[in-house]
């Protein structure tokens, strides 16, 4: 069973930051890659960003380009998401998924549970 969990959501004020982490387990992500989403009541869910572990190249949405950064740690299986300049905006439950990486995007079928954010004063 492929396990993915996010963490590290939480309420922050506008203009902070937050670090979000998404742990792999059950496979080995060096030869695939990870992708955060997010998703609001009612709406689609949105694409923010991949990470490819056979190279380290990175995509990013437009929406998040500039603020937000994905990075990795092998040893940990984990790949995290720097979130910068927050706004009530980005508020969401956030997702971890294995994907093929690129300037297109898609799902591999496994997901985690999510974490919330909420940036609000």
């Amino acid at each position: 069973q492929v396990q993915l969990a996010e963490s590290g959501g939480g309420l922050v004020q506008p203009g902070g930051s937050l670090r979000l982490s998404c742990a792999a387990s059950g496979f080995s992500p060096n030869y695939y890659a990870i992708a955060w989403y997010r998703q609001d009541p009612g709406k689609e869910r949105e694409y923010l960003s991949c990470i490819s572990y056979s190279d380290g190249s990175t995509y990013y949405a437009d929406s998040v380009k500039g603020r937000f950064t994905v990075s990795k740690d092998n040893a940990k299986n984990t790949v995290y998401l720097q979130m910068n300049s927050l706004e009530p905006e980005d508020t969401a439950v956030y997702y971890c998924a294995t994907v093929l990486c690129g300037p297109v995007v898609v799902a591999l079928g496994s997901w985690g549970q999510g974490t919330q954010v909420t940036v609000s004063s």
